[in-house]
Order: structure tokens, then C-alpha cells, then sequence
């Protein structure tokens, strides 16, 4: 039976035989694109050959799935796409889309270049983050987007940031404010703390941004969690809203709402960039809607997904 790691291996050289024989990458695209040095692309392609992952076709599932993350990114006008398998008979969020999650993520924390990145935080982009491997990373910072303080002022149980730090070793910087503030006032009020103020602005710099994408609908996260009351969650979904990022509320077109429980978000909603990756996290045939109008209004301009939700995404995409 193949190792983890031979199976990590022959899914690398998978990816680097369909960028270089199907998609008309050269090596040096390709050592860009897995973060991996000219010699190991070229070792990689070398071995999809041998393993006859290469024939008229690329033999091997993730070559579908770099096909759909292709089209999405053509689609959507993404800078980053990737689409894992689809298990149809696991629950398990973290099978998959967790896996090809931390496999990215691990991509920038072995740079050598200090990066500065951004997490929002939520159930699926945790199990991603379980499956990072242990490192030591002094040399980058991580800083959080949303408050870590759940409704009973408790720390929350899905807090990505502490856990990613706890992996790296590498400088963090939480945001101690609770994910929404009681009132527009106290909103005020706590934005403007010198301290939250610099997070704040460090958050806004971010070279990578990884953030979860949750529905509005009655199974909201943001309601079964309590941040948002079951009148709060209705008068959301009258407005049109139908999705969440870092407690952002927005509607089919990706426009954030002007209301109430917008009006006390305490998180930064991070804005993509040509040189800043925003990069959603999320998988789901209940997240669809949501997924699509983050794509559609440019909340995001990066996705990780499964093969299952990509192509719900391209059945109906605009």
C-alpha cells in the first residue's frame, strides 16, 4: 500500500504533468505556481511521465479537478483556483478541500521572504489549518481579521489564528474585540483603540488573506454561533443576503448590505489586490449561493473548493 507521502508525490507530479502537458506551462510557470524550485518541477513532470500518469490523457482524478479550477478562474476572473475531490460519502469539511488548504498555506510558510497573513476563522478553514505541518516560521507575522471573543466573552472555539501560531512559532497578532459590538456606538468605541486601530491597519496589508464564506439562510453559522439573533438573521435575509465573510453580510451580487449587524462587524473585511491574494475557503452545495456572489462581486479573488461545489458554481455561474 502507497505512503502518504508517495500519494502527495504522485498528486504533485500529477499537477505539474497537466500544467505542463495540458496547459502549456513551462517549468519555471510550474515551479512558480507549486512554490517548488526549477529541479524539483522538472523531476515532477519527469515522474508523471514514468508513472505513466501521462498518457493521451492525464490519468489520475486531479487532472479534472485542475480542469474545473481552470474554468473557474477563467469564469470568475480569479488569480488563484483549486478544486479538490469530492468524497460523496464523507461528512468530514476537512477531507479535501482542508488538505489542498494547508497544502497551499504551507506553500507560503516555507518562503523564505516574510510574508504577512490574514485569517478569518470558521469550521472549515479550522480543519485546514489542523492539517498544517509543524514549522518553524519566526521570520513571518499572522494576524487575524476577526474579533476571537464569542458572544458569553469567552475565546471562540473555532479561532484559527492561536492554533496556526501555536504550528509556526511565527509573530501573531489577534484582534481582541468580540466579532460584533452591542451597538454602533460601541463600535465607535472599540474600532478606535490604539492598539485595535494598528491590527487593524496590519490586517489591511496582508500579502495572503485566508477567509471562510457562510451562508445567510436559517442554518446560518453566524446564528448557531449566537452572533446574530433569529430576528437579526430574518431582517439579513429580507434585505437579500446570502452570504458571509468574517461576519460581513452580502447579497447575490456580492454588495455589502447597508444594515444594523453590518453596522457593528468588528472584523476587516479584506479587499483583494493585484498583489494580495483573498482567498476563500469553503465547500458545500448549501454554499453555493453564497460562493457565487463572493466570486461574482469580488470579495474574494481566490477560491478553494471541491470538484462537487465547483460545478454547481459553472452550472449557473453568473
Amino acid at each position: 500500500m502507497a505512503s502518504d507521502s508517495d500519494s502527495t508525490r504522485l498528486d504533485d507530479a500529477a499537477r505539474a504533468g497537466w500544467l505542463y502537458f495540458v496547459a502549456g506551462n513551462t517549468q519555471e510557470e510550474i515551479a512558480r505556481r507549486l512554490k517548488v524550485s526549477r529541479q524539483t518541477a522538472q523531476r515532477l513532470v519527469s515522474l508523471a511521465r514514468s508513472e505513466r500518469l501521462i498518457t493521451f490523457r492525464l490519468d489520475h482524478p486531479i487532472a479534472a479537478c485542475m480542469e474545473l479550477a481552470q474554468r473557474i478562474a477563467a469564469t470568475f476572473g480569479l488569480q488563484y483556483c483549486d478544486v479538490a475531490p469530492t468524497d460523496p460519502i464523507s461528512t468530514d469539511i476537512g477531507l479535501g478541500v482542508g488538505e489542498v488548504a494547508a497544502s497551499f498555506l504551507e506553500g507560503y510558510l516555507r518562503s523564505e521572504t516574510p510574508v504577512l497573513i490574514a485569517f478569518g476563522t470558521g469550521r472549515t478553514l479550522r480543519a485546514a489549518v489542523d492539517q498544517v505541518a509543524r514549522m518553524n516560521c519566526p521570520h513571518h507575522r499572522l494576524v487575524s481579521l476577526v474579533g476571537n471573543i464569542s458572544p458569553e466573552g469567552a475565546a471562540s472555539f473555532f479561532d484559527v489564528l492561536a492554533r496556526i501560531a501555536d504550528l509556526t512559532r511565527a509573530r501573531h497578532y489577534p484582534m481582541p474585540l468580540p466579532v460584533f459590538s452591542s451597538s454602533v456606538e460601541e463600535h465607535a468605541l472599540l474600532i478606535d483603540l490604539t492598539s485595535v486601530r494598528r491590527i487593524r491597519a496590519l490586517a489591511a496589508k496582508a500579502d495572503l488573506a485566508l477567509v471562510g464564506i457562510g451562508q445567510i439562510d436559517m442554518t446560518a453559522q453566524i446564528h448557531q454561533d449566537g452572533f446574530v439573533s433569529h430576528d437579526e438573521l430574518i431582517a439579513l435575509m429580507r434585505q437579500g443576503a446570502v452570504g458571509e465573510i468574517v461576519g460581513w453580510s452580502f447579497d447575490a451580487r456580492g454588495r455589502i448590505l447597508e444594515s444594523d449587524v453590518n453596522a457593528r462587524v468588528t472584523s476587516v473585511l479584506p479587499a483583494p489586490r493585484p498583489d494580495a491574494l483573498v482567498v476563500g475557503v469553503a465547500r458545500g452545495a448549501i454554499k453555493v449561493a453564497a460562493i457565487r456572489a463572493a466570486l461574482i462581486g469580488g470579495l474574494v479573488n481566490g477560491l478553494i473548493t471541491d470538484e462537487e461545489t465547483a460545478r454547481a458554481l459553472l452550472a449557473d455561474p453568473i
